[in-house]
């Protein structure tokens, strides 16, 4: 969380461009923000249960695991990169990886 905000003061004070709309445009987007983290929150907490690795760290630190991950996927999403592209990467990879085992 301090990396980011970190990165965000380095960019406001570097006057990128899109910065300042940006952060005009998020008091306007709050609620619909606020919504889709929780969303993703909830999204992820379900499949950490279903998959047996929600509860085997304490409380807070999963709290802070799913809110720092959701914060990416959500921050990789308004860049316009999304989990398709995520996919394309990994079967890349793989294929890579399949190669030079031959």
């Amino acid at each position: 969380m301090k990396k980011l905000l970190m990165i965000l003061a380095i960019l406001n004070v570097c006057g990128c461009s899109g910065l300042d709309s940006f952060m005009q445009s998020s008091n306007n987007t709050n609620v619909g923000a606020r919504s889709k983290m929780q969303s993703c929150m909830l999204s992820e907490a379900q499949t950490r249960l279903q998959a047996g690795s929600l509860f085997t760290n304490t409380v807070s630190a999963t709290a802070k695991d799913i809110a720092g991950t959701c914060a990416k996927k959500l921050a990789l999403s308004s860049m316009g990169i999304s989990d398709e592209m995520q996919y394309s990467a990994e079967n890349i990879i793989t294929s890579l990886r399949n190669a030079g085992q031959n």
